[in-house]
Protein backbone atom coordinates (compact mmCIF):
# COMPACT_ATOMS: atom_id res chain seq x y z
CA UNK A 1 0.00 0.00 0.00
CA UNK A 2 2.88 2.35 0.79
CA UNK A 3 4.45 1.77 -2.62
CA UNK A 4 1.10 2.38 -4.34
CA UNK A 5 0.63 5.60 -2.40
CA UNK A 6 4.11 6.79 -3.42
CA UNK A 7 3.31 6.09 -7.09
CA UNK A 8 0.06 8.02 -6.81
CA UNK A 9 1.82 10.96 -5.16
CA UNK A 10 4.47 11.00 -7.87
CA UNK A 11 1.79 10.95 -10.60
CA UNK A 12 -0.01 13.86 -8.96
CA UNK A 13 3.21 15.89 -8.93
CA UNK A 14 3.24 15.75 -12.73
CA UNK A 15 -0.18 17.38 -12.84
CA UNK A 16 0.62 20.36 -10.64
CA UNK A 17 1.05 23.93 -11.79
CA UNK A 18 4.65 23.83 -10.62
CA UNK A 19 5.41 20.90 -12.88
CA UNK A 20 3.67 22.60 -15.79
CA UNK A 21 5.80 25.71 -15.37
CA UNK A 22 8.98 23.65 -15.19
CA UNK A 23 8.19 21.52 -18.20
CA UNK A 24 6.48 24.03 -20.47
CA UNK A 25 8.89 25.13 -23.20
CA UNK A 26 7.78 28.71 -22.69
CA UNK A 27 7.69 28.39 -18.91
CA UNK A 28 9.81 29.92 -16.20
CA UNK A 29 12.89 27.82 -16.92
CA UNK A 30 13.14 28.90 -20.56
CA UNK A 31 12.15 32.45 -19.66
CA UNK A 32 15.01 32.64 -17.18
CA UNK A 33 17.43 31.12 -19.69
CA UNK A 34 16.24 33.51 -22.37
CA UNK A 35 16.74 36.49 -20.08
CA UNK A 36 20.15 35.15 -19.11
CA UNK A 37 21.26 34.86 -22.74
CA UNK A 38 19.73 38.16 -23.76
CA UNK A 39 21.53 40.00 -20.96
CA UNK A 40 24.78 38.57 -22.29
CA UNK A 41 24.16 39.97 -25.75
CA UNK A 42 22.68 36.76 -27.18
CA UNK A 43 19.06 37.83 -27.31
CA UNK A 44 17.08 39.97 -29.70
CA UNK A 45 17.74 39.26 -33.36
CA UNK A 46 20.78 37.13 -32.62
CA UNK A 47 20.48 33.39 -32.34
CA UNK A 48 22.46 31.51 -29.70
CA UNK A 49 24.27 28.43 -30.98
CA UNK A 50 24.11 25.13 -29.13
CA UNK A 51 27.71 25.66 -28.13
CA UNK A 52 26.87 29.00 -26.54
CA UNK A 53 23.79 27.70 -24.71
CA UNK A 54 25.75 24.74 -23.35
CA UNK A 55 28.76 26.81 -22.29
CA UNK A 56 28.14 29.89 -20.11
CA UNK A 57 31.80 30.91 -20.52
CA UNK A 58 31.65 31.02 -24.31
CA UNK A 59 33.26 34.34 -25.46
CA UNK A 60 30.66 37.08 -25.84
CA UNK A 61 30.61 40.45 -27.55
CA UNK A 62 30.30 43.54 -25.30
CA UNK A 63 27.63 46.18 -25.80
CA UNK A 64 30.05 48.55 -27.57
CA UNK A 65 33.73 48.51 -28.65
CA UNK A 66 35.92 47.96 -25.61
CA UNK A 67 39.20 49.55 -24.64
CA UNK A 68 40.29 46.61 -22.50
CA UNK A 69 39.93 42.85 -22.89
CA UNK A 70 40.94 41.80 -19.38
CA UNK A 71 41.35 43.14 -15.85
CA UNK A 72 44.03 42.69 -13.19
CA UNK A 73 42.58 44.10 -9.97
CA UNK A 74 45.13 44.46 -7.13
CA UNK A 75 43.40 45.00 -3.81
CA UNK A 76 45.48 45.89 -0.75
CA UNK A 77 43.23 44.51 2.00
CA UNK A 78 43.21 46.74 5.06
CA UNK A 79 43.72 49.92 3.04
CA UNK A 80 47.11 51.59 2.64
CA UNK A 81 47.55 55.18 3.79
CA UNK A 82 47.31 57.54 0.82
CA UNK A 83 49.06 60.17 2.94
CA UNK A 84 52.27 58.12 3.03
CA UNK A 85 52.08 57.04 -0.62
CA UNK A 86 50.39 59.37 -3.12
CA UNK A 87 48.61 62.35 -1.54
CA UNK A 88 51.40 64.80 -0.67
CA UNK A 89 50.31 67.26 2.03
CA UNK A 90 53.03 69.62 3.30
CA UNK A 91 50.39 71.62 5.21
CA UNK A 92 49.60 68.52 7.23
CA UNK A 93 53.25 68.31 8.22
CA UNK A 94 53.02 71.81 9.70
CA UNK A 95 50.10 70.65 11.87
CA UNK A 96 51.88 67.54 13.13
CA UNK A 97 51.20 67.02 16.85
CA UNK A 98 48.50 69.71 17.10
CA UNK A 99 45.06 68.84 18.39
CA UNK A 100 42.57 68.10 15.62
CA UNK A 101 40.19 71.03 14.93
CA UNK A 102 36.71 70.31 16.24
CA UNK A 103 35.21 71.02 12.80
CA UNK A 104 36.79 67.80 11.49
CA UNK A 105 35.15 65.72 14.22
CA UNK A 106 31.60 67.08 14.53
CA UNK A 107 29.02 64.73 13.04
CA UNK A 108 31.67 62.29 11.81
CA UNK A 109 31.99 58.59 12.55
CA UNK A 110 35.31 56.80 12.92
CA UNK A 111 36.07 53.16 13.56
CA UNK A 112 38.32 53.75 16.60
CA UNK A 113 39.06 57.47 17.14
CA UNK A 114 37.45 58.85 20.28
CA UNK A 115 37.69 62.31 21.80
CA UNK A 116 40.14 64.75 20.21
CA UNK A 117 43.11 63.13 18.44
CA UNK A 118 46.33 64.79 17.35
CA UNK A 119 47.17 65.56 13.74
CA UNK A 120 49.80 63.31 12.16
CA UNK A 121 52.07 64.66 9.44
CA UNK A 122 53.21 62.50 6.50
CA UNK A 123 55.60 59.76 7.63
CA UNK A 124 57.41 59.58 4.29
CA UNK A 125 59.35 61.78 1.89
CA UNK A 126 57.76 62.69 -1.44
CA UNK A 127 59.08 63.76 -4.80
CA UNK A 128 57.65 64.40 -8.24
CA UNK A 129 58.35 61.80 -10.88
CA UNK A 130 58.42 61.44 -14.66
CA UNK A 131 57.11 63.89 -17.22
CA UNK A 132 53.74 63.94 -15.45
CA UNK A 133 55.28 65.15 -12.20
CA UNK A 134 53.28 62.63 -10.16
CA UNK A 135 53.86 62.85 -6.41
CA UNK A 136 54.89 59.41 -5.11
CA UNK A 137 56.63 58.76 -1.80
CA UNK A 138 59.99 57.09 -1.33
CA UNK A 139 58.10 54.07 0.03
CA UNK A 140 57.53 53.11 -3.64
CA UNK A 141 60.81 53.68 -5.51
CA UNK A 142 60.02 51.15 -8.26
CA UNK A 143 56.56 52.58 -8.92
CA UNK A 144 58.18 56.01 -9.20
CA UNK A 145 59.98 54.69 -12.30
CA UNK A 146 56.70 53.86 -14.08
CA UNK A 147 54.71 56.86 -12.83
CA UNK A 148 53.95 58.04 -16.38
CA UNK A 149 51.87 54.89 -16.95
CA UNK A 150 49.54 55.65 -14.02
CA UNK A 151 46.13 57.31 -13.85
CA UNK A 152 45.31 58.51 -10.33
CA UNK A 153 41.92 59.03 -8.70
CA UNK A 154 42.89 61.11 -5.67
CA UNK A 155 39.48 62.04 -4.29
CA UNK A 156 37.83 58.65 -3.99
CA UNK A 157 35.24 58.22 -1.24
CA UNK A 158 33.03 55.50 0.23
CA UNK A 159 30.31 55.26 2.89
CA UNK A 160 31.66 52.23 4.77
CA UNK A 161 34.35 52.55 7.46
CA UNK A 162 34.71 48.91 8.53
CA UNK A 163 36.74 46.46 6.48
CA UNK A 164 34.28 43.72 5.55
CA UNK A 165 31.38 45.98 4.47
CA UNK A 166 33.78 48.33 2.65
CA UNK A 167 35.41 45.43 0.79
CA UNK A 168 32.00 44.07 -0.16
CA UNK A 169 30.93 47.49 -1.40
CA UNK A 170 34.11 47.90 -3.42
CA UNK A 171 33.86 44.49 -5.09
CA UNK A 172 30.13 43.74 -5.22
CA UNK A 173 28.43 47.14 -5.17
CA UNK A 174 26.72 46.37 -1.86
CA UNK A 175 27.89 46.36 1.76
CA UNK A 176 25.67 43.32 2.38
CA UNK A 177 26.30 39.72 1.45
CA UNK A 178 24.66 38.13 -1.57
CA UNK A 179 25.65 40.28 -4.55
CA UNK A 180 27.94 39.09 -7.36
CA UNK A 181 31.51 40.33 -7.38
CA UNK A 182 32.79 42.55 -10.16
CA UNK A 183 34.86 39.66 -11.52
CA UNK A 184 31.72 37.54 -11.75
CA UNK A 185 29.87 40.32 -13.56
CA UNK A 186 32.71 40.62 -16.07
CA UNK A 187 32.87 36.90 -16.84
CA UNK A 188 29.07 36.78 -17.03
CA UNK A 189 29.14 39.54 -19.60
CA UNK A 190 32.19 38.54 -21.64
CA UNK A 191 32.83 34.85 -21.03
CA UNK A 192 36.39 33.61 -21.34
CA UNK A 193 38.86 33.53 -24.22
CA UNK A 194 40.41 30.28 -22.96
CA UNK A 195 37.94 27.42 -22.47
CA UNK A 196 40.56 25.40 -20.60
CA UNK A 197 40.93 27.97 -17.81
CA UNK A 198 38.47 29.74 -15.50
CA UNK A 199 37.35 33.15 -16.67
CA UNK A 200 37.91 34.60 -13.18
CA UNK A 201 40.96 33.65 -11.10
CA UNK A 202 41.79 34.79 -7.54
CA UNK A 203 45.27 34.87 -5.99
CA UNK A 204 45.70 35.81 -2.32
CA UNK A 205 48.83 36.66 -0.34
CA UNK A 206 49.75 38.09 3.05
CA UNK A 207 48.70 35.06 5.07
CA UNK A 208 44.95 35.73 5.18
CA UNK A 209 41.95 36.22 2.95
CA UNK A 210 40.23 39.64 3.01
CA UNK A 211 38.02 40.42 6.01
CA UNK A 212 34.89 39.96 3.88
CA UNK A 213 36.01 36.42 3.05
CA UNK A 214 35.38 34.66 -0.22
CA UNK A 215 32.19 36.61 -0.81
CA UNK A 216 34.30 39.31 -2.48
CA UNK A 217 34.89 36.91 -5.36
CA UNK A 218 31.58 35.04 -5.13
CA UNK A 219 28.96 34.92 -7.86
CA UNK A 220 26.01 35.90 -5.63
CA UNK A 221 22.78 35.33 -7.55
CA UNK A 222 24.59 34.79 -10.85
CA UNK A 223 25.13 31.16 -11.92
CA UNK A 224 27.99 29.70 -9.88
CA UNK A 225 30.14 29.12 -12.97
CA UNK A 226 30.99 32.83 -12.80
CA UNK A 227 32.45 32.84 -9.29
CA UNK A 228 36.19 33.32 -8.85
CA UNK A 229 38.43 30.26 -8.71
CA UNK A 230 41.05 30.69 -6.01
CA UNK A 231 44.40 29.29 -7.06
CA UNK A 232 47.42 28.59 -4.87
CA UNK A 233 51.05 29.26 -5.72
CA UNK A 234 52.28 26.32 -3.64
CA UNK A 235 51.38 22.68 -4.25
CA UNK A 236 48.50 21.95 -6.61
CA UNK A 237 47.23 25.30 -7.99
CA UNK A 238 43.65 24.14 -7.37
CA UNK A 239 42.71 21.63 -4.67
CA UNK A 240 41.91 18.12 -5.93
CA UNK A 241 43.04 18.93 -9.47
CA UNK A 242 45.35 15.90 -9.46
CA UNK A 243 43.89 12.44 -10.09
CA UNK A 244 43.34 10.46 -6.87
CA UNK A 245 45.61 7.51 -6.28
CA UNK A 246 44.50 4.57 -8.39
CA UNK A 247 42.40 6.72 -10.74
CA UNK A 248 43.78 7.50 -14.18
CA UNK A 249 42.70 10.28 -16.54
CA UNK A 250 40.56 8.04 -18.76
CA UNK A 251 38.61 6.70 -15.79
CA UNK A 252 38.00 10.22 -14.47
CA UNK A 253 36.78 11.31 -17.94
CA UNK A 254 34.34 8.39 -18.01
CA UNK A 255 33.03 9.38 -14.57
CA UNK A 256 32.52 13.00 -15.67
CA UNK A 257 30.75 11.90 -18.86
CA UNK A 258 28.40 9.74 -16.82
CA UNK A 259 27.62 12.56 -14.38
CA UNK A 260 27.01 15.01 -17.21
CA UNK A 261 24.67 12.59 -18.98
CA UNK A 262 22.52 12.70 -15.84
CA UNK A 263 22.81 16.50 -15.68
CA UNK A 264 21.76 16.83 -19.33
CA UNK A 265 18.66 14.74 -18.69
CA UNK A 266 17.86 16.91 -15.70
CA UNK A 267 18.24 20.03 -17.83
CA UNK A 268 15.94 18.59 -20.50
CA UNK A 269 13.34 18.00 -17.81
CA UNK A 270 13.58 21.18 -15.73
CA UNK A 271 15.35 23.71 -18.03
CA UNK A 272 17.31 25.13 -15.09
CA UNK A 273 20.24 27.31 -16.33
CA UNK A 274 22.21 26.34 -13.21
CA UNK A 275 22.34 22.80 -14.58
CA UNK A 276 24.18 24.11 -17.63
CA UNK A 277 26.63 25.81 -15.30
CA UNK A 278 27.18 22.52 -13.47
CA UNK A 279 27.85 20.66 -16.72
CA UNK A 280 30.28 23.36 -17.83
CA UNK A 281 32.11 23.28 -14.49
CA UNK A 282 32.62 19.51 -14.61
CA UNK A 283 33.97 19.71 -18.14
CA UNK A 284 36.21 22.66 -17.34
CA UNK A 285 37.56 20.94 -14.23
CA UNK A 286 38.67 18.05 -16.44
CA UNK A 287 40.34 20.35 -18.97
CA UNK A 288 41.98 22.35 -16.19
CA UNK A 289 43.90 19.25 -15.13
CA UNK A 290 46.08 19.68 -18.18
CA UNK A 291 46.17 23.46 -18.57
CA UNK A 292 46.30 24.94 -15.07
CA UNK A 293 49.50 23.24 -13.84
CA UNK A 294 51.31 24.47 -16.96
CA UNK A 295 50.06 28.07 -16.78
CA UNK A 296 50.58 28.28 -13.01
CA UNK A 297 54.18 27.05 -13.23
CA UNK A 298 56.60 29.98 -13.01
CA UNK A 299 59.70 27.77 -12.95
CA UNK A 300 59.89 27.92 -16.75
CA UNK A 301 60.17 31.72 -16.79
CA UNK A 302 63.63 33.08 -17.73
CA UNK A 303 65.94 34.33 -15.02
CA UNK A 304 65.62 38.00 -16.02
CA UNK A 305 61.85 37.79 -15.39
CA UNK A 306 62.37 36.39 -11.90
CA UNK A 307 64.87 39.16 -11.22
CA UNK A 308 62.44 41.78 -12.54
CA UNK A 309 59.58 40.65 -10.29
CA UNK A 310 61.64 39.44 -7.34
CA UNK A 311 59.90 36.06 -7.51
CA UNK A 312 60.93 32.93 -5.62
CA UNK A 313 59.53 29.78 -7.29
CA UNK A 314 58.07 27.31 -4.82
CA UNK A 315 57.18 29.95 -2.24
CA UNK A 316 53.90 31.75 -1.61
CA UNK A 317 54.37 35.47 -2.26
CA UNK A 318 52.77 38.55 -3.72
CA UNK A 319 55.59 38.74 -6.28
CA UNK A 320 54.77 35.24 -7.52
CA UNK A 321 51.10 36.24 -7.80
CA UNK A 322 51.95 39.27 -9.95
CA UNK A 323 53.89 37.09 -12.36
CA UNK A 324 51.04 34.57 -12.40
CA UNK A 325 48.60 37.40 -13.17
CA UNK A 326 50.60 38.24 -16.30
CA UNK A 327 50.69 34.58 -17.35
CA UNK A 328 46.94 34.22 -16.80
CA UNK A 329 45.86 37.24 -18.87
CA UNK A 330 48.40 36.22 -21.48
CA UNK A 331 46.53 32.92 -21.69
CA UNK A 332 43.09 34.47 -22.05
CA UNK A 333 41.80 34.69 -18.46
CA UNK A 334 39.33 37.56 -18.35
CA UNK A 335 39.59 38.77 -14.74
CA UNK A 336 42.49 38.21 -12.33
CA UNK A 337 42.00 39.37 -8.74
CA UNK A 338 45.02 39.79 -6.46
CA UNK A 339 44.36 40.26 -2.75
CA UNK A 340 47.22 41.14 -0.42
CA UNK A 341 46.39 41.20 3.28
CA UNK A 342 48.16 43.27 5.97
CA UNK A 343 47.64 46.95 5.09
CA UNK A 344 45.70 47.97 8.22
CA UNK A 345 48.14 50.43 9.81
CA UNK A 346 46.55 51.42 13.11
CA UNK A 347 49.80 51.72 15.09
CA UNK A 348 49.05 49.25 17.86
CA UNK A 349 52.38 47.56 17.19
CA UNK A 350 55.43 48.50 15.14
CA UNK A 351 54.42 45.88 12.60
CA UNK A 352 51.17 47.70 11.80
CA UNK A 353 52.35 51.30 12.04
CA UNK A 354 52.45 53.74 9.12
CA UNK A 355 56.23 53.67 9.38
CA UNK A 356 57.62 50.16 9.84
CA UNK A 357 54.46 48.24 8.97
CA UNK A 358 53.64 50.23 5.84
CA UNK A 359 57.26 50.25 4.70
CA UNK A 360 57.46 46.47 5.03
CA UNK A 361 54.34 45.97 2.90
CA UNK A 362 55.67 48.40 0.31
CA UNK A 363 58.95 46.49 0.11
CA UNK A 364 56.99 43.29 -0.56
CA UNK A 365 54.78 44.76 -3.27
CA UNK A 366 56.43 47.77 -4.93
CA UNK A 367 58.85 45.91 -7.19
CA UNK A 368 56.37 43.23 -8.36
CA UNK A 369 53.67 45.81 -9.22
CA UNK A 370 56.09 47.95 -11.23
CA UNK A 371 57.44 44.80 -12.91
CA UNK A 372 53.91 43.70 -13.83
CA UNK A 373 53.28 46.99 -15.64
CA UNK A 374 56.64 46.81 -17.43
CA UNK A 375 56.16 43.17 -18.37
CA UNK A 376 52.66 43.73 -19.74
CA UNK A 377 53.95 46.67 -21.74
CA UNK A 378 56.91 44.83 -23.26
CA UNK A 379 54.59 42.01 -24.36
CA UNK A 380 52.06 44.35 -25.94
CA UNK A 381 49.43 43.46 -23.34
CA UNK A 382 49.14 46.67 -21.31
CA UNK A 383 46.99 48.49 -23.88
CA UNK A 384 44.35 45.76 -23.67
CA UNK A 385 44.71 44.98 -19.95
CA UNK A 386 43.33 47.34 -17.32
CA UNK A 387 45.30 47.21 -14.06
CA UNK A 388 43.54 48.62 -10.98
CA UNK A 389 45.24 49.20 -7.59
CA UNK A 390 43.67 50.31 -4.31
CA UNK A 391 42.16 49.52 -0.93
CA UNK A 392 38.63 49.70 0.46
CA UNK A 393 38.92 53.19 2.04
CA UNK A 394 41.57 55.70 3.15
CA UNK A 395 43.33 56.67 6.38
CA UNK A 396 42.74 59.72 8.56
CA UNK A 397 45.09 62.72 8.68
CA UNK A 398 44.77 62.42 12.46
CA UNK A 399 46.74 59.99 14.57
CA UNK A 400 44.65 57.14 15.89
CA UNK A 401 43.75 57.39 19.57
CA UNK A 402 41.94 54.14 20.12
CA UNK A 403 39.31 54.62 22.83
CA UNK A 404 40.79 58.06 23.50
CA UNK A 405 44.36 56.81 24.10
CA UNK A 406 47.25 57.46 21.74
CA UNK A 407 48.58 54.30 20.11
CA UNK A 408 52.14 53.20 21.02
CA UNK A 409 53.27 53.65 17.42
CA UNK A 410 52.22 56.04 14.70
CA UNK A 411 49.01 54.89 13.04
CA UNK A 412 45.92 56.15 11.25
CA UNK A 413 42.25 55.20 11.57
CA UNK A 414 39.89 54.16 8.77
CA UNK A 415 38.67 57.09 6.67
CA UNK A 416 35.78 57.25 4.21
CA UNK A 417 36.18 60.82 2.98
CA UNK A 418 39.30 60.49 0.84
CA UNK A 419 41.58 57.82 -0.57
CA UNK A 420 43.59 57.13 -3.71
CA UNK A 421 43.14 54.49 -6.40
CA UNK A 422 45.25 54.24 -9.52
CA UNK A 423 44.75 52.51 -12.85
CA UNK A 424 47.04 51.75 -15.79
CA UNK A 425 46.64 50.45 -19.35
CA UNK A 426 43.26 49.56 -20.82
CA UNK A 427 42.68 52.90 -22.55
CA UNK A 428 43.59 55.10 -19.57
CA UNK A 429 45.33 58.47 -19.92
CA UNK A 430 48.97 58.01 -19.07
CA UNK A 431 50.50 60.18 -16.38
CA UNK A 432 47.14 61.69 -15.43
CA UNK A 433 45.67 62.63 -12.06
CA UNK A 434 42.02 63.40 -11.33
CA UNK A 435 40.67 64.71 -8.06
CA UNK A 436 42.04 66.87 -5.29
CA UNK A 437 41.75 66.79 -1.51
CA UNK A 438 41.96 69.69 0.91
CA UNK A 439 45.37 70.87 2.21
CA UNK A 440 45.48 68.21 4.95
CA UNK A 441 43.97 65.35 2.92
CA UNK A 442 40.78 65.13 4.96
CA UNK A 443 38.17 65.28 2.19
CA UNK A 444 37.88 65.70 -1.56
CA UNK A 445 37.34 69.24 -2.80
CA UNK A 446 37.51 68.69 -6.56
CA UNK A 447 36.44 65.88 -8.91
CA UNK A 448 35.35 63.49 -6.17
CA UNK A 449 34.69 59.93 -7.36
CA UNK A 450 32.80 57.16 -5.60
CA UNK A 451 33.23 53.41 -5.44
CA UNK A 452 30.29 53.11 -7.85
CA UNK A 453 31.97 55.51 -10.28
CA UNK A 454 35.05 53.29 -10.32
CA UNK A 455 32.92 50.21 -10.99
CA UNK A 456 31.05 51.98 -13.80
CA UNK A 457 34.37 53.06 -15.32
CA UNK A 458 35.83 49.55 -15.25
CA UNK A 459 32.73 48.17 -16.97
CA UNK A 460 32.87 51.00 -19.52
CA UNK A 461 36.48 50.12 -20.35
CA UNK A 462 35.28 46.58 -21.10
CA UNK A 463 32.49 47.79 -23.40
CA UNK A 464 29.46 47.84 -21.06
CA UNK A 465 26.97 50.50 -20.14
CA UNK A 466 26.75 49.92 -16.40
CA UNK A 467 23.10 51.08 -16.34
CA UNK A 468 22.04 48.56 -19.00
CA UNK A 469 24.27 45.66 -17.96
CA UNK A 470 21.80 43.77 -15.77
CA UNK A 471 20.67 40.37 -14.53
CA UNK A 472 17.06 39.52 -13.55
CA UNK A 473 16.68 38.28 -9.98
CA UNK A 474 13.68 38.12 -7.62
CA UNK A 475 11.46 40.24 -9.82
CA UNK A 476 13.76 43.04 -10.88
CA UNK A 477 16.89 43.71 -12.89
CA UNK A 478 20.03 44.06 -10.81
CA UNK A 479 23.30 45.66 -11.82
CA UNK A 480 26.74 45.99 -10.25
CA UNK A 481 26.33 49.70 -9.52
CA UNK A 482 22.72 49.29 -8.30
CA UNK A 483 21.17 52.77 -8.69
CA UNK A 484 24.40 54.73 -8.44
CA UNK A 485 27.53 55.58 -10.36
CA UNK A 486 28.74 57.50 -13.37
CA UNK A 487 31.54 56.76 -15.80
CA UNK A 488 34.68 58.83 -15.11
CA UNK A 489 35.16 59.86 -18.72
CA UNK A 490 38.10 62.18 -17.90
CA UNK A 491 40.42 59.22 -17.32
CA UNK A 492 40.11 57.74 -20.80
CA UNK A 493 42.68 58.63 -23.46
Amino acid sequence: MKILQELQNEALQYETRRHFLKQCTTGLGMMALGSFLQSCGLGGSETATNEQVGNPLFPKIPQFPARAKSIIYIHMAGSPSQLELFDYKPELQKMNGQKCPQSFLEGKKFAFIRGVPSMLGPQANFKQNGQSGAWISDNLPHLQQVSDELTFLKAMYTDQFNHAPAQLLMHTGSARLGRPSIGSWVTYGLGSENQNLPGFVVLASGGNNPDAGKSVWGSGFLPSVYQGVQCRNQGDPVLYISDPEGINRNLRKSAIDAINDINKKQYEEFQDPETLARISQYEMAFRMQMTVPEVMNINTEPEYIHKMYGTEPGKASFANNCLLARKLVENGVRFVQLFDWGWDNHGGQAENSVIQGLQNKCRETDQPVAALLQDLQQRGLLDETLVVWGGEFGRTPMSENREGKETPFKGRDHHTEAFTVWMAGGGMKKGFSLGETDPIGYTGIKDRTSVYDLQATILHALGFNHEKFTYPFQGRDFRLTDVHGKVINQVFA
